[in-house]
This record gives C-alpha cells, structure tokens and sequence, in this order.
C-alpha cells in the first residue's frame, strides 16, 4: 500500500521568536526543503514521495509547521531533522527549544484493501475510514511517539493485516507432496470415546486436560521407543530439557508476541512470599471452602509470560546472542521434558485437540544446506515409521505458515526451501483428516531474532518437528482399533502387556 502523510506540529521555544529571527527560519525552511529532507532519497524519487514543508507561521514562542510526504523521509521523521537544525539557527539569538507538540497527525494508504481486513485496535488510532482502495486514519500520537517510529509500525501492522486477509483467501499454500497406499480399517469408532470406556484416560479438572492412564501411557512410551530407535539415534539428535515457563522476552525475540495472546496461557507471580500478606486469603478459603480468585488477583503481578506454547523458543537463549563454532553444526537436539499448553480456540475435542498435550520437540541447527538435508533425513525416517512401522493411511503436504509469509521470509534467495510439510493421517470414523506430525524449516527466523552466528559468517538457518503423542495416538488408534492382535508387529512387541491396575466397582 502506497503511504501518504500529513503532520501539524508545534516547536515550542524558550522564549518570544524576534522578527530578526524570521528570515533565518525560512532559510531553514529551504535548506530543508532542497537539501536536509533530501539525504539518503534516490535521485530518481518523485517530488511529492519526498517529505516537505508547505505552511509554516510564527506566534510568540511558537513555530507551527504543517509537512506532507509520501514514501521517502516521512514527515515524522522530517520534522525531527527539522527540530535540529532550525534550533542550531535560532540559537544564535539566545532562543532555546524546549519541546515538540503535535496537533494533527494524518495517514492515507492507497491501494486495494482486501475483505474483511481488520484495522488494529490500538490506541494510536483516533478514528479510521476503510474503502475498497484506500485507509484513511487520524493519529493520537506524541513527540515520543514519533521518535519511537509509532506511525512506521501501525503503517507495517496494517499491511501485514491486509496481507494475511489476502493471504487467508489463497489456496496455493497447500500442496500434496505424498499419499500412502490406501488401507483396510477394521475399526471405526472414536478412539476417545473407547479410551474413557475402557478406562484407559479420564477427563482432569482443567480445560481441555487428561489424565492418562496405565495403557494410554504404555503407548505413549511404545510411541517414544519408536521415536529414539528410528529417528534420534540414527540422526545422532541429543537429549536437552527446554524450559516450560516462557518470559515476554523470549516470544519477543522468537516473533510469537507479534499474536499469541488469544492462546497462551499466562503466568503471574505472588507480588511477595509473606505469608502475613497472604493471610486473609487463607483465612477466607477456611471459612468458607471458596478460593477468593478476585483477592487472589490483587495480590499477584501481571502476566510475566506463559506456559510453554511451543517447545522450540524456549532453547534459544542457550545460544542467544553467542557465536557457534564451525565444528558444532549441524546440531541435533530434542526435548521431552514436559507437557506443553495452548487455548485451543477453536474448541477442545478428544484427545487429539486439547490445551495440555505431550510432545518430542526435534530441533536442528545449520547452514542453509545442512538444515534442508537434516529436513529430508527426517521426512525419509517419517515416511519409513508411517509406511512400515505403524502402517498407518496417511499423506503428507507442504504448506506455508501465515509468520513465514509475515516476516518477509518468502520470496527471496533460497525461500523456495522454507515452509512446513504436515503430516496428516485419515481417521475412518470421522471420514476426515488429522495432522499429526510437521517438518519445518525456518530459515533464520530464529538465528536472527536470538543474534546467533557461526564462526565462519556463513548463514545460519534452524528447524523443528513436533511429534505430539496425543495426535499420534488418536490417529493409530482410529485406524488400528484396540485389539494388539490388529495392530502392527513393531508397536505390538514395544507395547507388551500394559497390566490393568484400577478397577472401579
């Protein structure tokens, strides 16, 4: 989208601007016209992109302008080039600046405006007006702000709104890169459903949570062996443990502040552990048997974080900021040390959609080449568990998350290599598909917003692939049913015997 903008803004000095003053403010005017609003601008931009000053008066103490711009030196950033070099001009008659108010501050971007694009709701905005070819918006915005390159960001927000509104639209962004031979189903229930009867799982007390029992963790464990035995140990992937409390710095760096919000869950902590301060908090729940969430909230900080959304950001600051040797790379880790937990939005459903779930988080760093070839290792390995560990009916597709498309990612030199392919496997019941298992490459999304670098300045890209055992168990059990004796020999002989311990009377 194309930008124009138009600023009022008032430079406040110290004390009345003398009329022997007057001519050195038009000069300043001029040389920022014809020169100072023109540094750093090719020689080829058109007049009206390039930041100017059409109107400027003196009253008293104040000097007014009003500037316009298009692409090139925007007037925000004008009027600060303006501040210093007028103030240098004034200064020779013993006037100070004491400060830069802004009156009136407007922004019209031209271009096609997709369906349904929502503007942000954020408090820069004083009022909007949305049309099929442009936005036209009034600003409440500060010196400070501007300083701050608030109107630059609200501008860049808008069009990644439009572009994902746009984006959203398209079908491209799925292609089929492989299908399994079809297979006989001999069940054809919800594998959920049959878990609960059989005692195997019962719903927890939270959102979306479950507690597994005895055979479902069995699997779970059967599913892990497989794992270890067919992809981390002949890939040579090492052990770590990732956090599961994420700070706002780490989803800052890792791009996810940018819209997690609707989907974490949050993390406060006690304003302090004294538990005099605490008292009546305790003394209410003994009371009466309620715990007192709305006193409870006063005596907490806010959010400083979530749990663990996604496993990979928080390994990150184990390599923030450090440069790795040559030797190292590639490097191949995973973490299986905890639960992870999202608010699944779109509604909790069985065991496969829930908002705590377990998962193997593979995670690899790389050159470019290095970072593709462990991705085609691993789909070579998936396609092997799935094909002739498993058997399971499934396909597998590339496509292209919304953040790739965001943060500039695709497009460019060597973008035809990053993106995700999703795994998906049939559930006969439903007569639908379930994505069980992702391969991505993320190219230097992670190396960039963390500042890592390998000795030599090559480029540095990263990957990840989850293997969520809820998923991998709601898909083999839809398709395999629970007697061992249909279920492939390899998951068979891991499996063994899970004894029954709890029987409800």
């Amino acid at each position: 989208m194309q930008p124009r903008f138009s600023l009022t803004a008032d430079l406040v000095f110290s004390k009345e601007i003398p009329d022997e003053a007057l001519p050195a403010i038009e000069r300043a005017v001029q040389e920022a016209n014809t020169v100072l609003f023109r540094k750093g601008v090719p020689k080829d931009a058109p007049e009206d992109e390039i930041g100017r000053i059409t109107e400027y008066s003196v009253s008293g103490p104040t000097l007014s302008l009003t500037l316009v711009s298009g692409g090139y030196t925007r007037v925000h950033d004008a009027v600060f080039r303006f501040r210093k070099h007028v103030a240098g001009q004034l200064g020779r008659f013993r006037i100070g600046l004491r400060d830069l108010e802004v009156s009136d501050y407007r922004v019209e971007l031209r271009g096609e405006v997709p369906e349904g694009l929502r503007l942000p709701q954020v408090r820069f905005i004083r009022s909007a007006q949305c049309g099929p070819d442009r936005i036209d918006l009034e600003l409440a915005v500060s010196a400070a702000d501007l300083e701050n390159k608030v109107p630059d960001r609200l501008i860049r927000l808008i069009e990644e709104k439009a572009e994902a509104a746009a984006y959203g639209g398209k079908t491209e962004h799925w292609e089929l890169v492989y299908e399994s031979p079809k297979r006989e189903h001999r069940y054809r229930e919800d594998p959920t459903a049959e878990m609960i009867r059989r005692g195997w799982i019962k719903h927890a007390l939270s959102r979306g949570q479950w507690i597994h029992g005895p055979q479902s963790t069995r699997l779970f464990r059967t599913f892990e062996a497989i794992v270890l035995e067919e992809i981390v140990e002949p890939l040579g992937f090492t052990e770590m443990v990732f956090p599961k409390l994420v700070p706002w710095e780490v989803w800052m760096k890792s791009g996810h502040a940018k819209g997690v919000y609707p989907e974490i869950y949050y993390v406060s902590a006690p304003k302090t552990r004294d538990p005099a301060y605490w008292e009546e908090v305790a003394d209410h729940f003994k009371v009466t048997g309620e715990v007192p969430v709305d006193l409870i909230r006063e005596k907490i900080d806010g959010p400083i974080g979530g749990l663990c959304y996604a496993q990979c950001p928080s390994f990150w600051p184990f390599v923030g900021g450090a440069t790795l040797a040559n030797d190292c790379l590639p490097a191949r880790i995973f973490d299986r040390s905890g639960t992870s937990h999202r608010y699944e939005s779109g509604g909790i459903h069985g065991i496969e959609r829930v908002d705590e779930f377990h998962r193997i988080e593979l995670l690899w760093i790389g050159s470019p080449d290095q970072t593709v070839e462990t991705a085609d290792l691993l789909h070579e390995r998936y396609r092997r568990l799935f094909d002739e560990v498993l058997e399971l009916e499934w396909r597998s597709a590339r496509v292209t998350p919304w953040f790739m498309a965001q943060e500039g990612m695709l497009g460019g030199e060597g973008s035809e290599r990053i993106g995700t392919t999703d795994y998906e496997a049939v559930l006969p019941y439903a007569d639908s598909w379930l994505e069980f298992q992702n391969v991505s490459v993320n190219g230097d999304k992670y190396p960039r917003g963390f500042n890592v670098k390998v000795q030599s300045g090559q480029d540095l890209w990263s990957g990840c692939s989850g293997i969520g055992l809820e998923r991998w168990t709601a898909a083999f059990l839809a398709q395999k049913g629970f007697e061992l004796d249909d279920w492939p020999a390899p998951v068979r002989r891991r499996f063994g015997d899970a004894h029954e311990i709890f029987r409800f009377v």
